[in-house]
């Protein structure tokens, strides 16, 4: 089973789902799909931060995550 915390490090979550950065990516979150900042800024964003910080509707984020296949922590 595929979890995404949405308090987890952006970095982490590609680590261990790559195949999720193009689907961060089409959320707003195109640094993920940078390799240099991904490794620098990505360890310290979270999905719930970058929500708050673009105004980004959380829970719409959650829903397409689910809709690729993960379960999200909230």
């Amino acid at each position: 089973m595929k979890e995404i915390d949405l308090d987890s490090t952006l970095y982490d979550m590609t680590e261990a789902y790559p195949e999720l950065i193009p689907v961060l990516k089409d959320l707003g979150f195109a640094g993920v799909a940078n390799p240099e900042l991904r490794a620098t800024h990505g360890k310290i964003m979270t999905i719930r931060k970058g929500a708050a910080a673009h105004g980004a509707d959380l829970e719409e984020i959650a829903k397409t995550l689910e809709g690729h296949g993960y379960t999200v922590k909230r």
